[in-house]
């Protein structure tokens, strides 16, 4: 393993050194939106902590193909998929990447589809079964999908067995954006399921729609079933599986200590935003949002709050580039206890959100120079990321307190 020093909070400080002495934010580039204003305090720009911890950072697995996600195995070792539509399982010990997991099914892996996330079943050590989500190819496009499969390892040679297809983001689109997707069990084994609206002008307007599987969080079963407590079963024309909707690109999601499901979307230029998503309510994409067109319009509108809409808890802009996304509640940073830890593409770094209850009440930094694609806590309370560059290698790291 190779250790690399980086002085996260001496990053952090000369950052704070530079911002306008009213500031004190970690964010310091000029807002895409400028006349846009947060609806209540610590919205958006939070003040940085009052401290924040050295970190450092070890190598754990260098030159691995492009990955999108990441989940610990109950001996330590990492199983890993790639966007080009791989499984493997990786060493913490050497690094050493295993041989393609063999079943795994056929992936749509142009633009920003690919393999996407991983999880392991809640009885897994009983069970060894694993779902992942994965950009299907399909009659017609491609879609979201979720599949489990068995887990099997024989004289060292690892295989996924019985998969199935459980569950389908409808409908089939010919597109190649906003797969999402993120995969998290709750505590009574319930399945979040995270999807995008597809990105094109003709499928974002469906995340609005409760008959179209677009932007929006599923809640299954481990069967892919919609369970019976969610909040549109028996809405005539509504599919049962939705939990929320009006959401644009979901590509982190995480539980809090209390099994609460919380995400973090990609926005149009400026506007991704933290969420809590609660049953059946509406998060607003495309009719509202912080944030601009890429094009630099507005987004429909031109609005940011609307009656029957929810606020984000909190947003950014410039936007971080969200993928990947844990909750700290280890002991090896204490600094991060009871924080979210988040990855930041275009932010190319981890960003940590202070919470106070269910508001943002500090945002820090930690500046990795690279993008981050997922982010996991390990089962010593350490943190790991995974670094991408685009279309390239990936290379694991573990973030430790710099003693």
């Amino acid at each position: 393993m190779r250790t690399t020093s980086l002085l996260a909070g001496t990053m952090l400080a000369v950052t704070l050194l530079s911002a306008p002495a009213f500031a004190q934010t970690a964010e310091t580039e000029e807002a895409n939106a400028p006349d846009q204003t947060p609806a209540f305090e610590n919205q958006t720009r939070a003040a940085l902590p009052a401290a924040v911890p050295q970190i450092s950072v070890d190598v754990v697995a260098e030159g691995l193909p492009q990955l999108w996600a990441m989940e610990f195995l109950p001996d330590g070792r990492i199983l890993v998929t790639t966007k080009e539509g791989a499984m493997h399982v990786v060493s913490q010990e050497n690094g050493e990447a295993s041989p393609p997991i063999e079943g795994v099914p056929a992936v749509m892996s142009e633009g920003q589809g690919g393999l996407l996330d991983v999880a392991l079943a809640p009885d897994f050590e009983s069970s060894n079964r694993i779902y992942f989500s994965f950009s299907e190819p399909r009659d017609g496009g491609n879609g979201t999908s979720v599949a489990a499969a068995e887990l099997t390892e024989e004289d060292g040679k690892l295989a996924l067995k019985d998969v199935k297809v459980i569950f389908q983001q409808m409908p089939t689109y010919d597109g190649d954006k906003h797969f999402g997707s993120r995969l998290a069990f709750g505590p009574e084994g319930q399945l979040y399921v995270t999807v995008g609206e597809r990105s094109d002008r003709e499928t974002r307007v469906g995340a609005q729609d409760l008959d179209k599987g677009f932007g929006k969080v599923f809640r299954i079963d481990a069967d892919g079933k919609a369970l019976a407590d969610n909040p549109f079963v028996g809405t005539d024309g509504a599919l049962p599986e939705i939990w929320s909707y009006g959401h644009r690109n979901l590509q982190s999601a995480a539980l809090d200590s209390q099994g609460r499901l919380w995400t973090v979307e990609h926005g149009p230029k400026g506007g991704d935003e933290l969420n809590r998503p609660e049953a059946g309510k509406n998060y607003g994409w495309p009719k509202v949002t912080y944030g601009i067109e890429y094009s630099g319009g507005p987004v429909g509108e031109g609005i940011t709050t609307l009656q029957g809409t929810e606020q984000p808890v909190y947003y950014w802009d410039p936007v971080i580039g969200p993928s990947g996304m844990a909750f700290y509640n280890g002991d090896a940073i204490p600094e991060w206890k009871g924080a979210f830890l988040i990855g930041g593409l275009v932010s190319q770094g981890l960003v940590v959100l202070h919470m106070d209850g269910d508001r943002v009440r500090n945002e820090e930094r930690v500046a990795l120079d690279a993008r981050i694609r997922d982010v996991k806590v390990g089962p010593d309370g350490t943190v790991f990321a995974i670094t991408e560059q685009r279309g390239g290698e990936s290379t694991i790291i573990r973030l430790v307190k710099a003693s």
